[in-house]
Formats: structure tokens, sequence, C-alpha cells
């Protein structure tokens, strides 16, 4: 079986539910909704034929996922088959037409077109002879509102053990078709902005929780260093193998005594021991920073840095006072040419709630009982006035695949982020014009009333320099003349985006080289993993693979 929630599984054991379960979800909400409009509204002349390839959409819309889902086809296939385009939604397609073909079923070509249109949410597919708002129902592309979301997100939710707040049924009695399209009644604009915050709330804590994002790079580690011998990637364009390729490889992989999968196994081992991946820092960005983000922080800059900043010893270290002899760890020393490229992980994922950087809300169309038929978008006086400026941010993290990196691969990362551009308001990259990386590198500068005034609200004076915050391990920055310009500070304003829209409610500041005072470390930290000192044997793993140094026995703890 394929776990609907892939490596999240491993942090929640009670979300062990399967895509299987997902899609017969779906294809019931499919028909629900399928009904209450052809029920509700029998001038669109919707037939039980519509209704029946429907819910076979919803039925067949995850055929295509491969192992742990999305970690198959977003990440391992882009590696192991570089320059491939392949998607989920053509192995759909490929699984849904075998099926067909190998079961023998009674289904006319233009409905199996029809079916499969309706999962890609494409109509333009079907030369416009079907009704345009059926594509709305499994794969909503015009807002992303459909009964795939609802199930998902109810289950998803349930399973994690949060009982959530919308109703189902309240949305899809809500659904009404107006001018092609499916509308819902203004009443429910805030239970669907419920759906798409709860969207981005999964997304933020459980989808991508840093555990089950460390364990989708290991599994990522693992398959392609069993790739050259097992040539798993390929089998996406077969479906009578493909149709075997579930979470099961894992263990088909760890089962195996064939020598060319020593290295995966390893890596499997340190998964069922916990010896993971670490996770040195993290960020969060606005949205207009994701690009930069990709161009700039890259392991090969963070790598290099680190190297730059441990060959210069009286370079000052911008993230800690620390001295190296209150390092917890000195029982784990690495030359530091072992440090490469390979180890290091930069993930930047994009977290929204749904329609990137847009709120959903303003792709949705509504009605009153008033008026039936008429449809239009809601205004700001119509919803609830207590939502997000911004519906869209960027969450940068940096792993290291060996701990006893940890400290100054966060140093090495600190350095690159004390060099990162900012955006000028009209979104362009703007020159770095602060010091180089040193003590203050990532903090904020004050230079003047005039500009520190800019950082709070209407009214609020300037605090005095007494009142500045002081970090432990930095110097308090000295007060400028009021003719200098602010290099650091930039204030937002309300409903915009980046620089100059949607960025941060008024009266408040970021900078983007700001650093997390939350996860600062000294450069030579290396945190004490759980599994040091009672690692189990390895039968058949390479050891050598095995990242972290043995360390003293960990005491048993009296029961």
């Amino acid at each position: 079986m394929i776990k609907q929630l892939g490596t999240s599984y491993y942090v929640w054991p009670g979300a062990s539910h399967n895509r299987f379960e997902h899609c017969l979800g779906v294809a019931h909400l499919a028909r629900l909704m399928a009904e209450h409009l052809q029920t509700h509204q029998p001038e669109l002349e919707i037939t039980d034929r519509d209704v029946k390839c429907v819910e076979l959409a919803g039925l067949c819309h995850d055929l295509g996922h491969g192992p742990w889902s999305h970690v198959w086809d977003g990440q391992f296939i882009p590696r192991a088959l570089e320059g491939s385009t392949w998607t989920h939604e053509e192995g759909s397609e490929m699984m849904f037409d075998d099926m067909v073909s190998s079961n023998r079923i009674d289904i006319s070509e233009a409905d199996a077109e029809f079916v499969k249109a309706l999962i890609a949410g494409d109509s333009k597919r079907c030369g416009g002879k079907e009704k345009p708002f059926l594509f709305e129902i499994v794969a909503n592309k015009r807002n992303g509102i459909d009964v795939d979301k609802f199930d998902y997100i109810a289950r998803d939710s349930h399973a994690i053990g949060e009982k959530g707040n919308i109703s189902l049924t309240r949305l899809i009695h809500s659904a009404r078709v107006i001018d092609d399209q499916i509308c819902y009644d203004i009443k429910d604009a805030n239970q669907l902005y419920e759906l798409c915050y709860t969207r981005f709330s999964l997304h933020k804590r459980i989808y991508n929780h840093k555990t089950a994002k460390a364990i989708e790079y290991m599994i990522i580690d693992a398959l392609l260093a069993a790739e050259p011998h097992m040539k798993i990637a390929e089998q996406v364009f077969d479906p009578e193998r493909y149709v075997y390729l579930t979470d099961d490889l894992m263990p088909r992989i760890e089962m195996s005594r064939d020598p060319e999968l020593k290295e995966s196994q390893a890596i499997f081992d340190r998964i069922r021991t916990r010896d993971l991946y670490k996770c040195v820092d993290y960020k969060v960005f606005e949205w207009a920073y994701k690009d930069i983000c990709e161009q700039h922080i890259t392991p090969e800059k963070i790598v290099e840095a680190a190297k730059n900043l441990t060959n210069s010893p009286s370079t000052p270290r911008p993230h800690s006072d620390v001295d190296i002899a209150d390092s917890p760890r000195r029982d784990a020393p690495f030359e530091l040419d072992e440090l490469t490229p390979g180890q290091v992980i930069v993930d930047l994922t994009k977290m929204h709630y749904g329609m990137k950087d847009k709120n959903p809300l303003d792709s949705i169309k509504f009605y009153s009982k008033n008026n039936p038929g008429r449809c239009e978008t809601a205004g700001p006086g119509d919803v609830s006035l207590l939502m997000p400026s911004v519906f869209g941010e960027v969450l940068l993290r940096v792993y290291t695949k060996d701990e006893r990196f940890f400290g100054i691969v966060q140093a090495g990362y600190r350095a690159v982020l004390a060099e990162m551009p900012e955006l000028d308001p009209a979104g362009e990259a703007a020159p770095r014009t602060q010091a180089a990386a040193g003590t203050n590198a990532g903090i904020t500068t004050w230079s003047g009333d005039r500009d520190l005034s800019v950082s709070f609200r209407e009214g609020t004076p300037p605090p005095s320099d007494a009142t500045l915050p002081v970090t432990p391990g930095f110097q308090t920055p000295p007060r400028a003349s009021s003719t200098s310009t602010l290099t650091s500070v930039r204030s937002f304003g309300r409903s915009q985006s980046g620089p100059v829209g949607m960025g941060l409610s008024a009266g408040r500041t970021i900078s983007v080289r700001d650093i997390n005072h939350f996860t600062t470390v000294p450069k030579n930290y290396v945190p004490k993993s759980p599994t040091h000192g009672h690692k189990r044997k390895r039968s058949r793993a390479d050891t050598s693979v095995d990242a972290g140094a043995e360390t003293e026995a960990t005491p048993a703890k009296k029961r």
C-alpha cells in the first residue's frame, strides 16, 4: 500500500491511512457533489453518465502515485530520470488505461477520455463537448476548491488527532453552478477560508515537519543509491511493473543480500534507529524572495563559506560568542575536507493557501439566497476582516547528513545569509550595503531617530538606546546621525506583495539577513543524538556510510 501522508507517518504513527481509502472518499464526495447539482439544478441537464464519470475520476485520480506519494514524483523521479517531465497525473492516466484494458472494463472510448480529462481538470481535452463545471469537482484548476481537497484535509486532520471545523456536507450543499462555474453561498465564505487555512496549516506542521522532511531526503538518497542496480525509476513507464511499486520498496531493499544494496540498507537502517539527517537552521522568507533564495543559498556556497570561516581563525563568528572550550561535544573530530556539498541539503518549501501568494477567496464566486442566479467575488466587507494580509511564504531549512558538521554548516549558511541581497521597493535585487559578515551580521541596524521611527507604529516614539534589544554575543548597534540611511530594515504596508506588496502588517519590520537566535550554536557544535552509545550492530549495512561518531555509552535509565 501507499500511505497518504508519506513520511509524516514516521512522526504521526496514527496517520496510517492509505491512498486507497482517500480515493474511495474522493469518489464518494464526487458523486455527492454531482448528484446534488443534478437534483437541485435540473436545468443543467446533468446525466447519470456524467455522475458516473465524475465518480470514476474521483476513484482513479491517484492511481499514478508511487512509493511515499509526493516524495516519488516530486523529488526522486526528477533526479533519477534527469530531463523527464513525468508526473503522477500522467501515471494515473497510464494506470487507468491499463486497468480498463487488462480487466476488459465495459466503458466507451469517449467516456474513458472524459474520465481522464476530469482527473486532469482540463475541459479543453474534450473539445468543448462536456459541461465545463464538471471539471471543477475532482480537480479544480480555477481556484483549487474541489472534493479531493475536501477529503484529504478532513481525513488527514482526523488521522493526526485534530477534529477540524469544516463541514463537508455544508459545502457540498452550498455548491451551485452559475455562469458555467461552481459557486458557493456567501454565508459559507468563512468556511471556505477555513478550508484553505487548514490546508496551509497541514503543510506547515504536518506534511513539511522537519523530521518528516529529513526522512524524505534519506529515502531519496537510499533509492538513488539502489537505482543503478534495481532500475526502479524506469518502471513508471511500465504499468505491469509500476502497479507493484509501493511503500514496501523499503523492506524489499532491506531484506536483500545483494552487496550492491549495502549503501541503501545503511541509510534505511539509520531511519530505523532514528539516526536522521539533522536540521541545523531554518528561516521564513517573504514570497518575493523564493527565486533569490534558490539562487543564493546553495550547498556549494554554504560549504565554501564554512571552509573560509574555518581557514580564517581571526574571522568573527556572526552567530555566537561561545568559546570552543564550551562546546558540549569535542569527541567527534573531523577533517574539513570531509565536508562537501553532498553533505548539505537546502530545502526550500513554498507555503501558501492553495493559490500561491494570492487570496484563494478572490478566485471563488459567491451568490446569495436573495440573488441565486447571480455570482460575484466577495468584497472586503462581505467576509471576516480577521484574515492575513499575506497568503504565501517560503520556508528554508538547512540539513546536514553528518551531525559532526552541525555547527560549521550553520556558520557557513549564516555567512551566506549575511551576503544575501535584499529586494528594493521595485522588487529588484539591491546591492548589499551592510558591512561584511561580522559580529553584527544579520542584525538590524538603526540609523537615526527618523529611520528608527519607520519600524514602529504611528505615534509611537522610538526607544532609547537603553531599551534597544540586546542579543547575547552581539554589540548593541550605536545610534548614527539622522542624515544616514537605513539599509537593513524595511517597513511594509498592509495587503502588499513582497517589498511593495503582500508584506507584513503596518508597523512591522523584517530583514532578509536576520538570523534565527533560537537555533544558534557554536561552530564546533555536535548534537547529542539519542542513538549515540546504543546503536545496534548492523549486520549487512556498510557502517562507513553512517554519519556521526560513536560516543561514550549512554547510562541506562532505571525503570
